[in-house]
């Protein structure tokens, strides 16, 4: 008599069977079956890495709240007299692009490390790999609450309050959350077997923060601002943005996010399916 097979245990490398990429499917979606019933586990583990990082700091997460404001109020004259704009329309268009910025380019940094920074727990029992992902992503979430403040604090001050149209931000909100995840499994995959990941995505990023409307207006664009389209940074960012500042999204902005976020979903999904069982090894 077998023992069943338990999830997170590791399986052969090298799989020969004809239906090997049908089993890996379908321990895949175990493990993420498994996950979200462990949603308690992981909203804890979050919660105690947050912990654990501002352990023995007076305001612990607020250092955060607080850098984003001294940011958000320096940038904020300086950039408004570069690009010759009105404080009052730039500086909350600013502070919501910094925050959303800030929980995006951290998530994406924490991901290249999502299952390395996990090695103890994962060698030393059998536990979903996906538990580790949506950890990262909540304990981000976290973070992102604690700059809200920010926000409000500057929407209050200019009187600025985006109405009944926030709850469209909503849908794109619960689609960050998902590429979160995506991102967690495909770069932390790739992390784990290849250490230069994380450089090279802190790099890219750097670009892709000049390149994307966040320090500057897509109205600044006078001339070919429809290529804005493709960047997908461009594309998750407006469509919780734009709502935020009293906007409503268009079906092509809404088309492309969810395009981008398809391909990128897929991708991760196919590169996790492949090498799940290799994980517990890389790390």
């Amino acid at each position: 008599m077998t023992a069943s097979p338990t999830l997170g245990a590791a399986e052969p490398i090298l799989d020969l069977l004809p239906d090997a990429p049908a089993r890996r499917a379908g321990q895949a979606l175990n493990d993420l079956n498994a996950s979200l019933h462990l949603w308690r586990l992981c909203w804890k583990l979050g919660w105690l890495d947050l912990k654990l990082r501002y352990r023995g700091s007076i305001l612990g997460p607020f250092w955060l709240t607080a850098s984003t404001g001294v940011m958000v109020g320096s940038m904020g004259v300086i950039y408004a007299t570069l690009f010759k704009m009105n404080v009052r329309d730039y500086l909350p268009f600013l502070t919501l692009s910094l925050v959303i910025w800030g929980f995006i380019g951290g998530l994406v940094g924490d991901a290249t490390t999502c299952f390395t920074q996990a090695a103890g727990m994962i060698r030393s029992m059998r536990m979903p790999f996906i538990v580790h992902a949506i950890r990262v992503v909540l304990r981000n979430l976290l973070v992102l609450a604690h700059n809200v403040v920010v926000i409000l604090a500057v929407f209050a001050f200019f009187r600025v309050w985006p109405g009944i149209n926030a709850v469209e931000s909503l849908p794109a909100l619960l689609l960050w959350l998902v590429d979160g995840i995506a991102a967690c499994l495909l770069l932390g995959a790739l992390g784990a077997r290849y250490r230069d990941i994380g450089p090279v995505v802190a790099s890219v990023m750097q670009i892709i923060f000049f390149i994307t409307p966040i320090i500057w207006k897509p109205d600044l664009i006078t001339h070919g601002r429809q290529y804005l389209m493709f960047n997908p940074f461009y594309d998750l960012i407006e469509i919780v943005r734009r709502p935020l500042l009293g906007g409503t999204p268009t079906v092509m902005l809404w088309s492309a996010a969810l395009g981008f976020s398809l391909l990128f979903c897929t991708a991760a999904s196919l590169l996790f399916m492949r090498v799940r069982a290799r994980l517990a090894y890389w790390v």
